[in-house]
């Protein structure tokens, strides 16, 4: 929607990602309104800073590669690590490839938590590098 601008809020997939699987209520609401849970989700930012490294990237250029949606996905599913397996970083992809292996399609806690803490410092990152580029601009 919107050119891409609009992609990835809705209920059904936050509250797919945010639904506190222990709750019964939550359990209730979710079938009320046909919202699936999600375990799992993989998503890769828009390359901002490699966008802005580019010669001649305008204000403009810079503004559209800042990922709005994605940074909402991952703090979402962070957030939830207890149900939710987040994955940030490509590096991770067969070390959790092989713990779902093992687990039938599952990933430990202490995993789901060491890729929360990832998508914390990632975000953190991502929000400095727009800061920074930002703090000298003029409009």
């Amino acid at each position: 929607m919107l050119y891409v601008r609009v992609k990835t809020l809705h209920p059904k997939i936050h509250g797919g990602i945010l639904s506190r699987r222990d709750l019964a209520a939550h359990r209730e609401q979710m079938e009320q309104h046909g919202i699936a849970p999600i375990d799992l989700v993989v998503v890769n930012l828009y390359q901002f800073e490699k966008a802005v490294a580019q010669p001649g990237c305008t204000l403009a250029d810079a503004i559209e590669n800042i990922d709005i949606g994605g940074p909402t996905l991952l703090r979402a599913a962070a957030k939830n690590y207890e149900s939710v397996t987040v994955v940030v970083d490509p590096a991770d992809y067969p070390k959790i490839r092989q713990e779902m292996e093992v687990n039938q399609g599952a990933t430990t806690v202490a995993t789901r938590f060491d890729l929360a803490r990832k998508v914390f410092a990632l975000t953190s990152a991502y929000d400095s590098a727009i800061t920074q580029y930002l703090k000298d601009k003029q409009v």
